[in-house]
């Protein structure tokens, strides 16, 4: 890699560290750290909201699908542009308004307000599970781009390289450090990938013609897909902009109602279908580089030889002339940046405010709390570290994080935002059902009809088990007006 490159991709870090130490000096209270001080605008929550859900891990993930699916891959992130206008409408009225004046951190601090403290408890336990294996996908994600690019530099060596780094500013600099980095790192990845990726990554295979020569013609087809995997996606993708920690805490730093709205429509036409056709394009690209032969001189041979999350990563390798490779690698490490920093406050939240605080409640002591989240994010970020090295693929690892928060979580919040028998008993078994049911499917690599994932069996489990023990026992409080 030459000079110039890694001059660029050094000056990048050091620019996220010091946006980290910057707001480390700005933050007062524990309200700065989680929720940015209640006032962020809907540019920035926008931004920071996709690059938080698409982040480098989608952005690994949809090169890999559109190594193996084509263009297709991209309904993946048509059900995020669902998701994101769903919980517009749906969520953020209550939620916003519930956040303004109850002062909400959290998101399982909801069901406490709905339910009772043993379910919110319960709902911190499985959000910072989940996040904490989002995080390790996305250190992953990082870590394979790195060991792809760097020549020498091993996987195990990336890995220790990308922790460190998003652990750091992330400690220092809590929420507001990630909402305007992630506004920084969304700029760097869009001009990177229009600018730099897509069209010099298109002439270097030989333009529609060169691609068409050598993939298969289903890749360039949209309707690669069988409903199976669709339906899956749905039902993890969608269900998480319902009960995604890193969200409610979004919802909770808008200023009000209206902004929220605006920042999540602003954040869905980012996904889809922005986001989706560049990431599944340049994963394309990388196959019909692949069949060409172009990554031999790197110890690959086709596309069955390699893993196709490697496919981009060694395409923007080969491809891309000294200082432009600097400044494509940094795009793709702010998105995976942007997610991974995301992740961690997400857990801390959970860890700090709605478990430990549980346990050891803290008192009035604020700057106390404040402390206590940055040590709980620092040991939040070497437990990531330690699952990412144990794992292989990033987009499994993703999917899976949501499915285990989904078929936990989904059914409690429905039931607690719009049906008035819902019963703090119901919430809590139906997060264990769920959850469990997921996790115990996954773990034993039990199939289900049709090539279904495990989290259809664990949300409709989950559903199964509300709704029976709603009318078994007494009525729930109504909703609260908010």
């Amino acid at each position: 890699m030459h000079f110039i490159d890694i001059l660029i991709f050094i000056l990048y870090f050091l620019g996220m560290l010091g946006i980290g130490v910057f707001f480390f000096r700005k933050n007062e209270n524990s309200e700065d750290y989680y929720v940015g001080g209640r006032n962020m605008g809907s540019t920035h929550i926008g931004l920071s909201v996709v690059a938080t859900d698409v982040g480098g891990g989608f952005s690994i993930g949809l090169g890999g699908l559109g190594f193996v699916m084509g263009i297709s891959g991209s309904w993946m992130l048509f059900t995020g542009l669902i998701g994101a206008w769903l919980s517009a409408v749906l969520l953020i009225p209550r939620v916003n308004r519930l956040s303004k004046k109850i002062n909400l951190l959290t998101f399982p601090q909801m069901f406490e307000h709905f339910y009772n403290s043993r379910v919110a408890l319960l709902a911190g336990v499985i959000s910072a599970i989940g996040y904490l294996g989002f995080t390790s996908s996305q250190i992953l994600a990082g870590a394979k781009l790195a060991s792809a690019t760097f020549v020498g530099l091993s996987l195990t060596q990336a890995l220790l390289i990308m922790g460190v780094i998003a652990v750091a500013y992330t400690v220092a600099g809590g929420l507001k450090a990630v909402i305007y980095t992630d506004t920084v790192q969304w700029i760097i990845l869009m001009a990177g990938l229009v600018f730099i990726g897509i069209p010099i990554g298109y002439l270097a295979v030989g333009g529609y013609s060169g691609i068409q020569e050598v993939v298969r013609p289903e890749l360039l087809s949209i309707s690669n897909i069988t409903w199976p995997t669709f339906v899956n996606w749905l039902v993890t993708i969608v269900p998480i902009w319902f009960v995604g920690m890193t969200l409610y805490q979004r919802i909770y730093a808008c200023r009000d109602e209206k902004t929220a709205r605006r920042a999540w429509y602003l954040a869905g036409l980012f996904e889809y279908p922005v986001m989706a056709f560049m990431g599944v394009l340049l994963g394309l690209f990388a196959r019909a580089g692949a069949e060409q032969g172009m990554f031999g001189h790197l110890g690959y041979g086709g596309p069955g030889s390699m893993d196709a999350e490697m496919g981009l990563p060694l395409l923007l390798r080969t491809v891309l002339p000294a200082g432009l490779t600097g400044l494509m690698l940094s795009a793709y490490f702010s998105a995976i940046m942007s997610t991974a920093d995301s992740c961690l406050i997400a857990a801390s939240g959970n860890v700090v405010t709605d478990i430990l605080d549980k346990a050891f409640p803290f008192g009035d002591d604020d700057r106390k709390v404040l402390r206590a989240s940055q040590l709980a994010t620092l040991a939040i970020g070497a437990a990531a570290l330690f699952i990412a090295m144990n794992m292989q693929n990033v987009l499994e690892l993703m999917l899976l994080s949501y499915a285990f928060m989904v078929s936990g979580l989904f059914v409690p919040v429905i039931g607690a935002m719009f049906w008035k028998r819902s019963t703090p008993t119901a919430a809590f078994w139906a997060m264990l059902v769920g959850g469990g049911a997921t996790l115990v499917l996954t773990v034993l690599g039990t199939r289900l009809p049709f090539g279904l994932d495990a989290n259809v069996a664990g949300l409709s489990a989950s559903a199964l088990c509300f709704v029976s023990l709603s009318y078994l026992g007494p009525a729930g409080q109504p909703a609260p007006q908010v």
